[in-house]
């Protein structure tokens, strides 16, 4: 009994009308008359629309991305890492200089960067370079060995030399003056500190020992190998005993009896370390992170080197092949298949292994796409996490508010008089309520005893039940309009059910205002529940949001210094925020008939 036309034109048609950029064939105008429906019409002019089609091919690449690739690089609401902290987007960490290729000697790797030696003895650096790690040292000399530490570098010449240069916390860069007078054969750069060790055992240790608990004790003068980690250090003896550098107990000092006196080798993590006897078999104890004590057991009896990062081991076998385990967050762990390898290095999340051709081929953290926050967190994967959090909030508060405002406008519409009255002015009581004055308020009173899905629940719930009105006004004069028409006159002589002449009859030949009026407001609710995170009262810490990625860069310093940290979130949130107005408005104009051309 409605005023619309059944022309054919199915569900498909549409999509394939939208999506598929189907052209419209020109017809006669009988055959227009007959074939054309009211919402092929509309579709048409929708398409013909460049900017409309534009913001929705815009929206959807970024609502796929936000609900797609979390699948992919799945958010961890714990992880942490002070090592990698307001990192600028790079994809360079591991990028060594072709005139390293076919002449390499040693490699090593730093937070974010790399520096190699070369068989002539000439330096190089790559990755993410600070302006005082950029000031590498002239005239030092045929270089040997070289080690990278959090953001500062050591070299040693053949002559014994020392040079370190980068940041200069707590007197860092400075060599001693006993260390230059000494014979140097070893040299490490760890997280702020330094060590050297010469050629008697005898162990140098400068830099901020606050944060590396380093004591050298009576392992002094017995020193044949020295590892770090971030938290102190461990050595072998000349006399194949592991040593821990420390006075205080820590998982690495409960140490296998079976590797005393046959260690060859040494590596350690954050949380365990591995020792190669010189049976070629390793030894791991400490904590069992990323499963790590779990050593593959393909590589007993095989290993000849051992070498770790932050969280994972890397090995070389016999057979000139190398196997990695433990943390994999970076694909670390994911060792490719070598079998001409020489030597090989890890250190905080990059491998570096040269084969017998002096190549180098590499795994793990290549770089971050956009940076990191000031807690070392991937921003990219932070991105698409809370713009699946800030698109959902948004969604469900459109649905809820277009429910509510859909049959309180219909019912307003329809019936008229007392209903009318009291229905509107209680949608003008509800639009009077300022949502973010009223959302910071109850955060505040019950925020802190719920849980932050109920938070997240809270906020779309206040959004949707304060959303409505000026839908159900917009509802209520498109009833008002349609319900005179002799459709609905029909419809009320042949019995049937008001409700169902609301629902069924009159209100499907409205609902493409509505639609445009949901669209716009999905883009005024996205940017609300922004507002509310940005302010500190909407998702908190650690979960992401768009709004809450800004709110942590709501200071001089990160504006000036760590930009990737506020632009990316803010294009995000700009681009999806506009790609919405832009379709809503050309909905808007392809439903008007005095838009049309026809």
């Amino acid at each position: 009994m409605s005023n619309k036309k059944n022309h054919g034109s199915t569900f498909g048609d549409v999509l394939r009308m939208l999506f598929l950029g189907q052209k419209h064939t020109k017809l006669s105008l009988l055959e227009e008359e007959q074939m054309q429906s009211p919402y092929r019409t509309m579709l048409r002019n929708f398409r013909e629309k460049k900017t409309a089609m534009l913001g929705v091919y815009v929206f959807v690449a970024i609502f796929l991305a936000c609900f797609i690739l979390p699948i992919f690089y799945p958010l961890d609401l714990q992880y942490q890492d002070p090592t990698q902290q307001n990192t600028r987007p790079s994809q360079s960490f591991m990028r060594a200089p072709k005139e390293m290729k076919g002449n390499t000697a040693q490699i090593d790797g730093g937070s974010v960067f790399g520096v190699g030696v070369d068989n002539d003895g000439n330096v190089y650096q790559w990755g993410t370079l600070s302006a005082k790690l950029q000031e590498m040292p002239k005239n030092m000399g045929r270089v040997v060995q070289v080690s990278a530490g959090l953001d500062h570098v050591l070299a040693l010449n053949d002559k014994g030399q020392v040079f370190t240069w980068g940041n200069n916390r707590l007197m860092l860069s400075p060599v001693p003056m006993e260390v230059s007078m000494a014979s140097i054969k070893q040299v490490i750069a760890g997280h702020q500190v330094s060590i050297a060790l010469d050629n008697s055992g005898k162990m140098y240790v400068w830099g901020n020992l606050n944060i590396v608990n380093i004591t050298v004790g009576d392992a002094q003068g017995t020193l044949d190998k020295v590892v770090l980690n971030t938290t102190t250090a461990l050595g072998i003896t000349k006399d194949r005993n592991v040593v821990v550098l420390s006075q205080r107990e820590t998982p690495f000092s409960y140490i296998p009896k079976e590797v005393q006196g046959r260690v060859v080798d040494i590596a350690t993590t954050d949380k365990a370390t591995a020792a190669l006897t010189n049976d070629g078999v390793v030894h791991v104890w400490g904590s069992d992170n990323f499963n790590i004590l779990e050593i593959p057991e393909h590589i007993q009896g095989r290993t000849v080197h051992i070498t770790a990062g932050r969280g994972h081991f890397t090995v070389l076998l016999d057979d000139g092949s190398v196997e990695s385990w433990g943390s994999n967050n970076f694909k670390q762990a994911n060792a490719p298949k070598l079998n001409d390898i020489v030597d090989v290095s890890s250190d905080y999340f990059q491998n570096y292994a040269i084969d017998s051709k002096g190549n180098i081929h590499t795994w793990g953290l290549k770089g971050y796409m956009m940076g990191t926050d000031q807690y070392g967190r991937d921003l990219f994967t932070r991105l698409v996490s809370g713009g699946r959090i800030t698109l959902t909030i948004g969604a469900i508060a459109v649905v809820i508010a277009g429910i509510i405002g859909i049959i309180i406008g219909s019912f307003s519409g329809y019936y008229g008089g007392r209903i009318d009255i009291l229905l509107m002015r209680l949608a003008e009581v509800v639009n009077a309520i300022p949502f973010l004055p009223l959302a910071m308020i109850l955060s505040a009173i019950i925020g802190s005893k719920i849980s932050e899905t109920g938070r997240i629940a809270m906020i779309m719930v206040i959004l949707g039940l304060l959303s409505w009105p000026s839908l159900a006004r917009l509802v209520r004069g498109q009833i008002l309009a349609a319900r005179e028409q002799e459709f609905v006159t029909a419809a009320k002589a042949m019995g049937i059910k008001e409700v169902k002449i609301i629902f069924k009859h009159i209100l499907p030949n409205v609902i493409t205002v509505v639609l445009v009026n949901l669209t716009l407001s999905f883009a005024l609710c996205m940017l609300y529940e922004s507002s509310l995170s940005y302010l500190g009262f909407g998702v908190n810490e650690p979960n992401a949001t768009w709004g809450n990625m800004l709110y942590g860069c709501n200071d001089s310093t990160v504006m000036s210094q760590y930009w990737w940290r506020w632009v990316f979130p803010s294009i995000a949130l700009s681009l999806c925020t506009i790609s919405i107005n832009m379709a809503g408005d050309g909905m808007r104009d392809a439903i008007d008939p005095k838009s049309n051309d026809r």
